[in-house]
């Protein structure tokens, strides 16, 4: 890796070292948003599609840590709405049971960079994790 304070560091090289995990489904709008983001600025992306593979607990939790469980959630979705769950009181517990069954609950994209967290299509989200250095 360059010396960052040589001459010939170029802060564009950082965006290639880093690495980026996308969760969503692939017939999602907002996760093939988030796909071109990426690749558009030649970052490689690991893309996980729920609907063949669940995220395990420990990202869940990640990702519930930093925002909340209620901000992971989409409730204008359409299966939001055809669960019933605007009229149910869960615990967390169930609810995220319900989302290891149907991610479409979610607000997707959940992106992690390192240790920057995104949900939703949040552009301004990701051009941050571009400009911060990998830990």
């Amino acid at each position: 890796m360059a010396n960052p304070l040589s001459k010939s560091y170029e802060p564009d090289r950082l965006v290639h070292m880093l690495n980026v995990q996308i969760f969503g489904v692939k017939n999602s709008q907002a996760t093939r948003a988030a796909e071109r983001f990426f690749k558009e600025r030649n970052v490689p992306i690991h893309l996980v599609d729920l609907k063949q593979k669940p995220m395990s607990p420990a990202e869940i939790k990640r990702f519930t840590d930093r925002f909340g469980l209620p901000a992971l959630i989409n409730a204008e979705s359409t299966a939001y709405i055809d669960a019933g769950l605007k009229y149910l009181k869960l615990s967390d517990s169930e609810l995220l049971a319900r989302i290891e069954r149907d991610p479409k609950l979610l607000r997707l994209p959940f992106i992690r960079a390192a240790t920057k967290l995104s949900i939703g299509h949040d552009e301004e989200s990701w051009k941050a994790m571009l400009a911060a250095p990998p830990r």
